[in-house]
């Protein structure tokens, strides 16, 4: 009996087999380590260490956020490194004009609580950045953008959120101040017109994280069980396993 000797497939356009790889789930430890990154990121607004994050780790985190995937591989961030403290103290001097007009718009004693909270590490935190999104990056038409827009900006915060989970992977903190009119850091930062300011991030060692959401510790929210943002086929639909 002969056995006819077949050929692999031919690869599909556009590519070669040498650009794939086998797929699979990770070994057990690879995704508890994954697991442990997403659940035990924080948001950090403790005091920072003064110890600066090392050029080769700091490499090794841009590299993590430049790996996010982007609508039609347009890749629209950059990543503005700020650590002259004159620099900072204008962008601190920014954050303090906008988060007293924040703090006017909670009432009694949650106003009290707001203006008790610590919402920033600028000057602290050895290492500001700055993440943007060219919003003209792959020109005036872009697979996976032609009717949705706004996915350049999506795209900038899974480079955000990547960014984040590396830092914490190597033990650095991160906090994302967002009491900031985008407009006001423009200038200070020398971001064009047609870029948009997505994160301003306070970056560097911390002693500490909180074990649940800061917010949460100090009573200010809290997390919404799992079931209570899940559908089913329409909006307001549960799955029958929640039910």
């Amino acid at each position: 009996m002969s056995l006819a000797v077949t050929s692999p497939p031919p690869p599909p356009q556009g590519y070669q087999i040498s650009d794939l790889a086998p797929a699979g789930a990770f070994s057990d430890a690879e995704r508890a380590a994954v697991y442990r990154a997403i659940e035990t990121r924080r948001d950090v607004r403790n005091e920072f260490s003064a110890r600066p994050v090392p050029d080769d780790v700091l490499r090794r985190i841009l590299a993590a956020a430049h790996a996010a995937p982007s609508v039609g591989l347009m890749q629209p961030w950059n990543f503005i490194l700020v650590r002259d403290p004159r620099t900072r103290g204008r962008v601190h001097e920014a954050f303090t004009l906008r988060n007293a007009e924040a703090a006017d718009r909670f009432e009694g004693a949650r106003g009290d609580h707001y203006r008790s909270l610590k919402l920033e590490g600028i000057l602290t935190a050895p290492l500001n950045i700055c993440v943007t999104c060219d919003r003209d990056r792959g020109g005036p038409q872009v697979l996976g953008r032609t009717h949705q827009r706004d996915t350049d900006l999506y795209s900038a915060v899974c480079a955000v959120q990547n960014l984040w989970l590396a830092a914490r992977a190597e033990g650095i903190g991160v906090g994302w101040v967002s009491i900031f009119d985008p407009e006001d850091l423009k200038p200070l930062l020398g971001v064009p017109e047609r870029a948009v300011v997505v994160a301003y991030l306070c970056v560097g060692y911390v002693d500490e994280l909180f074990v649940r959401p800061e917010l949460e510790a100090r009573h200010w929210a809290r997390r919404s069980p799992l079931d209570d943002v899940v559908f089913e086929e329409r909006w307001g639909e549960r799955p029958a396993q929640a039910e």
